[in-house]
């Protein structure tokens, strides 16, 4: 419905549409006329929306502090999903993946050649020289938050523990090129080039997401993507930066006996660091890491 210049503004300011998002929805819509993807007000978070989610935020991240300060060799991956059930729920959250689409637990951890979606299990225990992704997911007041951090265990090989270097440098220079009135392709493409330059390959099948009052909301977010292309970046969007890296081929399956866990093809090591980004006036805030 076409808003009036003397009508409220869609945001809930109070203002009249024409001193408020007037000229804001006019620049969107020039990106539009020229064929570029563009967001929804829907996908534009309010403020109250940007505290809501820094506030589930505070508690994603928290878990994966404990995580971080508890994880070790010996101990299961099992052990970490009541670590993560544990301290999500002590501050008033919830777990998102526990019962997501029939997900089983309350975070995926992958180890090693699995890139995504590792079911923690009493059986998988962390052997000295491991690698692990755990992915914590928090609903906290009816906002989502997302992030995702390796650990390495023990003696780990080098270019095991290059490859997860390397992974985190990608998603700062995505992060770099995160930018109002840019595009997501421009930060795609820089996490492409670089994992490049090191001879890495990138999983195109499996990206980041737009998250708020949804767990999953568009866009969706490619890092095998080019300049100048994918959705435009508007102040007020909120989504992820969450490449998988891989040591070798980029193909990757999935595991049809449980329905979640995707492996790397090759069976070489896949490494995963997942942030969570609104876009600002200023260029960029890291909502959860």
């Amino acid at each position: 419905m076409k808003i009036g210049r003397n009508d409220k503004c869609w945001c809930g300011s109070g203002q009249k549409y024409k001193t408020c998002h007037e000229a804001f929805d006019q620049k969107i819509e020039k990106y539009r006329s020229k064929g570029h993807i563009v967001p929804s007000h829907d996908l534009l978070k309010l403020p109250e929306d940007i505290e809501g989610l820094k506030s589930s935020a505070k508690i994603n991240i928290s878990v994966l502090d404990y995580i971080g300060e508890h994880i070790k060799e010996g101990i299961t991956t099992q052990q970490i999903d009541d670590w993560v059930n544990d301290v999500t729920t002590k501050q008033g959250g919830i777990p998102a993946t526990l019962g997501y689409e029939g997900y089983p637990k309350s975070c995926c951890t992958s180890i090693n050649n699995q890139v995504c979606h590792g079911i923690p299990s009493e059986d998988i225990m962390l052997k000295d020289g491991d690698i692990i992704n755990v992915d914590v997911s928090t609903i906290y007041k009816g906002y989502f938050s997302d992030s995702s951090r390796m650990y390495c265990i023990g003696n780990v090989k080098k270019e095991y523990k290059d490859l997860v270097q390397v992974c985190k440098e990608c998603v700062q220079k995505g992060l770099e090129q995160v930018k109002p009135w840019g595009f997501l392709g421009d930060m795609g493409e820089a996490v492409y080039n670089h994992a490049l330059k090191h001879r890495y390959t990138v999983v195109e099948e499996v990206g980041g997401h737009g998250i708020g009052k949804e767990f999953h909301e568009d866009p969706f977010v490619s890092y095998v993507s080019k300049k100048g292309t994918e959705m435009l970046l508007v102040p007020g969007m909120v989504f992820t930066i969450e490449p998988m890296i891989n040591l070798g081929s980029e193909e990757v399956y999935l595991d049809e006996e449980n329905g979640w866990t995707i492996y790397t093809s090759d069976k070489k090591p896949s490494v995963q660091w997942e942030i969570m980004v609104l876009v600002t006036e200023a260029g960029y805030e890291v909502l959860s890491h």
